[in-house]
């Protein structure tokens, strides 16, 4: 039951139709357009651009007596298309059908391209009909031009002392972007608009955020939980809209952040963990669209196990929201198991929410993502003759956070349907970047639950440092089923206060000038990337920032980085500014309030930012939020770069 729509693909990127057709204002045009066509009567579709299934999953068209569907491309003649054979349009003539549906925007020269064949007083209507007012369009020569659809979605929610917080930059203007703006509109959990509204983004590299306690003063609202749709109107460079989503509460025992949520809808997602004693696992499931998800639509396996699926019996309204407890579809299942999510592009990456509680502790609440599924990928047997040339090749790096206080766990996840073992070791460093120890994890079959605590690499070893990194890479002495997408779930946890933390991803090589398909990856251009430009937001109500930067290297690089951590105030101007030294396969641990002065922290005031910036490697980082004393909470997640 999964929707036919294209979403994204790792040859020609993100897809703009189905943004088009599933943004927020375009539903009730919708709605009118199949008004018009039902009332006119019988109806004929014009499908030159292969479109007409991905308009009709989202606005169905059972409503319309369709007599016949023309095609342009001679290989798509005979195929069935919205239940009919497909016809050429060289015959439309002899349609008598009352309307004829041209299935594209800026239609116009498509419609030119037939003119001569359409019957004299047959209607002709275009999807033009449901395009956004020009106000809210980058580039107004090409509808569907990818900078146009600069959107994503949020998880937001304002309700019983919870709160969440969406900080970015203003990173459109460094690309030449001039007076962006955000669009963004507010759903409650029913999917029904609570607000709508724009903002101005300050000067270029300024810092943008939207507030779910202010927003909810502005708008004199209720409590609410659903989601947030922004979209840049004016950007440039990217089309990717890029957040660090903050949750706080009243209680200042809440408080943790996860990651942007992808904004192109996928089949599966994985990563999702199963709770262990005393936790609820809470998948929040947040339709992407106006058409509702159906009963049954949705499901989750424990990983490995198809066979297990459990479908969700209740359906989720039109951008609707709804919180699942993963233990009432799978009650067996514990950690360090980890639960298959079959989503059928219904909605963006999604969030889920952590609940734990011990006798005489208060609750604690820790909010992550699961990551996106690969279905193209296969095992790629050359990944593992690239080592005399790529060295390590793909590295998963992650913090060992200081080991006199926290936990730091890494769980692999396999992230393609294909994938069924993970060949695999674990590489701790110590922060000077000397390696410490190496372990062989074997060959993981597809419904592992083996999650490997850093304590465990320690074991005596030390690290002077008091702190490190881990590395997940390939080990091809133990298989050679590897595809690329390797990730795993790391997670955190306080042992004082015994909150937590955690966060996943993928993969990348790192720091070699050599090129492998896309990789080392760059924020702007072609790889390699061998530069850093890292988004660090610093904290408010009392809370400090902290962030832990890695220099991973896939082969031998700089022996040590040039990394300038620049402190910048909300409208982007430079305050302050620090350099450190990182050793290649090292890593920094530092806080925003012990390497900034007092007075310098001051003058950047509130929701500065520290800007990471290095031109001679490439760093991975992590940040977060801490709030000091015996009860205090932490924050982590993955850094993004622009």
């Amino acid at each position: 039951m999964a929707l036919r729509i294209e979403t994204f693909s790792n040859v020609t990127g993100g897809n703009s139709t189905f943004k088009a057709l599933g943004h927020p204002l375009v539903a009730s045009k919708a709605a009118t357009l199949l008004d018009r066509l039902r009332k006119s009567g019988t109806v004929a579709v014009y499908d030159p651009l292969n479109l007409a299934e991905a308009f009709a999953e989202l606005y169905p068209l059972s409503s319309l007596r369709i007599t016949g569907l023309f095609v342009q491309d001679v290989e798509r003649i005979g195929r069935t298309t919205l239940g009919r054979e497909a016809e050429p349009v060289t015959a439309l003539p002899d349609s008598d059908a009352k309307s004829l549906l041209v299935m594209g925007f800026d239609a116009d020269k498509l419609v030119a391209q037939v003119r001569h064949l359409i019957p004299a007083g047959m209607q002709v209507v275009t999807l033009d009909g449901l395009k956004l007012p020009d106000t809210l369009l980058t580039d107004t020569r090409g509808y569907l031009t990818p900078l146009n659809w600069a959107t994503n979605f949020a998880f937001f929610r304002d309700k019983d002392g919870l709160h969440t917080r969406v900080v970015t930059a203003n990173y459109w203007s460094g690309y030449g972007a001039r007076a962006p703006k955000f669009w963004l509109c507010l759903f409650d959990a029913r999917g029904e608009v609570l607000a709508q509204w724009t903002e101005d983004l300050p000067a270029a590299g300024g810092t943008v955020v939207v507030d779910s306690a202010e927003v909810r003063r502005r708008f004199e609202l209720g409590d609410f939980e659903g989601q947030l749709f922004i979209h840049v109107v004016g950007a440039a460079g990217h089309d990717v809209v890029k957040y660090a989503l903050d949750t706080y509460g009243d209680d200042p025992h809440v408080l943790s952040c996860t990651h942007d949520a992808n904004a192109w809808p996928a089949d599966f997602y994985a990563g999702l963990p199963a709770p262990q004693d005393g936790e609820r696992v809470i998948l929040w499931v947040q339709n992407s669209f106006p058409t509702p998800i159906p009963a049954g639509a949705v499901s989750l396996n424990p990983m490995g196990r198809d066979g297990d699926a459990v479908a969700l019996p209740q359906g989720v309204p039109a951008f609707g929201t709804l919180a699942l407890d993963v233990a009432d579809l799978l009650p067996d299942l514990k950690w360090p198991q980890q639960v298959e999510v079959r989503a059928g592009k219904h909605f963006v990456r999604p969030r889920y929410e952590i609940v734990s509680t011990a006798p005489g502790k208060p609750e604690r609440r820790r909010i992550a993502h699961p990551n996106v599924e690969r279905t193209d990928l296969k095992t790629n047997p050359k990944l593992a003759e690239l080592g005399n040339l790529m060295g390590k090749g793909y590295i998963l790096p992650a913090p060992v956070l200081p080991v006199d206080r926290f936990r730091s766990i890494a769980l692999p996840t396999p992230m393609g349907r294909n994938q069924q073992t993970l060949p695999l070791a674990a590489i701790l460093y110590d922060a000077n970047g000397t390696e410490v120890a190496r372990k062989s994890l074997g060959s993981l079959p597809r419904d592992h639950a083996t999650a490997l605590d850093a304590a465990e690499l320690v074991n005596g070893h030390g690290l002077e440092s008091g702190y490190g990194h881990m590395e997940l890479v390939y080990d091809f002495a133990a298989g050679d089923e590897a595809d690329g997408w390797l990730h795993a779930l790391f997670r955190y946890e306080d042992t004082e206060t015994g909150h937590g933390a955690e966060t996943s991803f993928g993969a990348h090589m790192f720091n070699t000038v050599l090129t492998y398909k896309d990789e080392p990856q760059s924020y702007a251009g072609r790889a390699p990337g061998l530069t850093t430009r890292l988004f660090l937001r610093t904290g408010v109500d009392g809370a400090d920032t902290l962030c832990h930067l890695i220099y991973p290297a896939s082969t031998p690089w700089h022996r040590e980085s040039d990394t300038h951590l620049i402190l910048t105030r909300r409208d982007g101007q430079e305050i302050a500014r620090r350099s450190v030294r990182i050793a290649c396969n090292g890593s920094y641990h530092f806080r925003a309030s012990l390497t900034f002065a007092e007075d310098e922290l001051a003058a950047a005031g509130e929701h500065a930012y520290i800007l990471i910036r290095d031109t001679t490697c490439r760093l991975f980082g992590y940040h977060g939020l801490v709030r000091d004393g015996a009860d205090g909470a932490f924050s982590l997640d993955h850094m993004f770069g622009f």
